[in-house]
């Protein structure tokens, strides 16, 4: 005898078994959304592409120093991405915003769980760089996606070159775009961290000048257990409280003590 309500039973196993394969066989796109409030951090470089649209430039780093070839992006796609290892070529955008040249640099990570030549390729790192130099206080107007925390007791660190600012709550995933050992296992949280090529003064103001900046995921846990020597915490200066702080006294014990004079 035909019946139809077990027939209908059965139709609803196999879609329901069907769905189930497919949750479990699709890609998660979760490893396709930026990890942190920036917007750039875990993109896929063709998320990217989207976003921002073919790059200005492509350049590759020349061993670890800060020296850079830059192809044309025709050129890069066409003859040197092919020769370089995977994620060695940066993509770089180029704007003018209020009197100031904002160039973008956006380093990659491959995904080397995929055995092939061509991986996916994920932000790993984006690196910004002003000419001429801004202040501390400018570059939250230059750059929208730098939003520093206002809390004076916010994770920030200095060292003579260069001001880390730590902002929001740790990414479980972000941990796939650090090369840390044990990466795994520690909290990783978006930093910011801003460089001064000619040095940051003892007191430190908004007025600082600042020459390129890092937008990265970095781990707390590390800075406060391995890099206390290098790493000073401060007081946040994007803070109101730090902002109407008057200048500190003048060294009264050094104010007496007379400077060499040198011939010409």
């Amino acid at each position: 005898m035909f019946r139809p309500h077990i027939n209908s039973k059965i139709i609803l196993l196999l879609v329901g078994l069907a769905l189930i394969l497919t949750e479990f066989s699709t890609p998660s796109l979760s490893y396709a959304k930026p990890y942190f409030e920036d917007g750039f951090l875990g993109l896929k470089q063709t998320e990217l592409h989207t976003k921002l649209g073919m790059p200005m430039a492509v350049r590759s780093r020349k061993a670890a120093l800060r020296v850079f070839s830059y192809y044309t992006f025709q050129d890069w796609e066409k003859h040197f991405r092919t020769v370089v290892a995977p994620g060695n070529g940066e993509d770089v955008y180029t704007y003018n915003r209020d009197k100031t040249q904002v160039r973008y640099a956006f380093a990659y990570t491959p995904d080397l769980n995929e055995r092939t030549d061509s991986p996916t390729l994920y932000v790993k790192r984006v690196e910004i760089e002003f000419t001429p130099a801004v202040t501390l206080a400018q570059i939250p107007g230059l750059i929208s996606e730098f939003a520093p925390p206002t809390e004076p007791t916010a994770s920030v660190f200095r060292s003579n070159l260069w001001v880390l600012i730590f902002k929001g709550k740790p990414s479980r995933e972000a941990f796939f775009i650090s090369k840390e050992q044990g990466r795994e296992s520690l909290p990783w949280t978006l930093a910011y961290q801003m460089f001064a090529i000619n040095g940051l003064p003892e007191h430190l103001t908004l007025d600082a000048k600042i020459d390129r900046m890092e937008i990265t995921t970095q781990s707390l846990q590390i800075v406060k257990n391995s890099q206390q020597l290098t790493h000073e915490p401060i007081l946040n200066p994007f803070s109101e409280e730090v902002a109407n702080q008057p200048p500190p006294e003048p060294d009264s014990k050094n104010a007496n003590i007379p400077k060499p004079q040198y011939a010409d």
